[in-house]
């Protein structure tokens, strides 16, 4: 069994120090809503060991356009120009602006991988893939790994060429679509039927299989009782490791 799997959950609730003694990683939300100040986020990754290993969501600014509902959670109000510059990995300065407080983010807290998950509605368009390759051909990543989750329905030939020639990882709940780069697994489990779900043991060994045998990779549970299968999870790849 793949001992570089790192298994964790979307987001955590309670002391940091007692999820970094049950995980090795976790996903940060809040630096997709609104990213704390740079000297929160080093506390966090003082809080927790040298080894523990934090991922994030990259700022909303970015992926998502003004008119989605997660705007609420946006501490800043935006004006009518910044609005229409939103979102879509437009070529524009608020784009690139919010590019930089979220790369700065990752470097608080030492981040390996930064996720970039785009709404339904960012579909396969010319234009979309145009800003898609525009933005990700340009960005300085500083060694940061960029994890690309499409949520809408992409040809899988196109999402393999993208990735590849972009140097993303595809980012997918793996019962619902194959990864496009198996050899670079990021895996986020959002639930069968919705997020208030709890996965089987059957399906957690199913899961297991389904993953890379040798190259490194994350598991993330985004699911009502994430934490719990993501414990199970874990021990179910310990003892399959021992």
């Amino acid at each position: 069994m793949n001992r570089n799997v790192q298994v964790g959950t979307c987001g955590l609730s309670g002391s940091k120090a007692e999820y970094a003694r049950q995980f090795s990683c976790v996903e940060i939300q809040q630096t997709f809503y609104q990213p704390p100040q740079l000297g929160t986020l080093a506390r966090w990754r003082n809080e927790v060991l040298a080894n523990f290993e934090f991922t994030l969501k990259a700022w909303q600014l970015i992926t998502h356009s003004a008119k989605s509902p997660t705007y609420k959670r946006l501490r800043r109000q935006l004006t009518t120009a910044e609005q229409q510059a939103a979102g879509s990995f437009k070529p524009t300065t608020l784009v690139d602006e919010a590019w930089h407080t979220t790369l700065a983010c990752a470097q608080a807290v030492k981040a390996k991988a930064i996720l970039f998950q785009c709404p339904a509605s960012f579909t396969q368009t010319p234009e979309n893939v145009r800003r898609l390759v525009h933005f990700f051909s340009r960005i300085d990543r500083n060694g940061v790994k960029c994890c690309w989750e499409p949520r809408g329905p992409w040809d899988n030939e196109l999402l393999s060429d993208l990735c590849e020639d972009l140097s993303l990882w595809h980012v997918v709940d793996p019962f619902v679509r194959k990864t496009m780069t198996p050899d670079r697994c990021y895996f986020r489990l959002h639930g069968r039927q919705d997020w208030r779900y709890q996965y089987e043991p059957s399906e957690l060994v199913d899961l297991a299989e389904l993953l890379p045998t040798q190259q490194a990779g994350y598991v993330f549970f985004n699911n009502s009782s994430m934490k719990q299968d993501a414990l199970a999870f874990k021990r179910q790849l310990d003892a399959a490791a021992s």
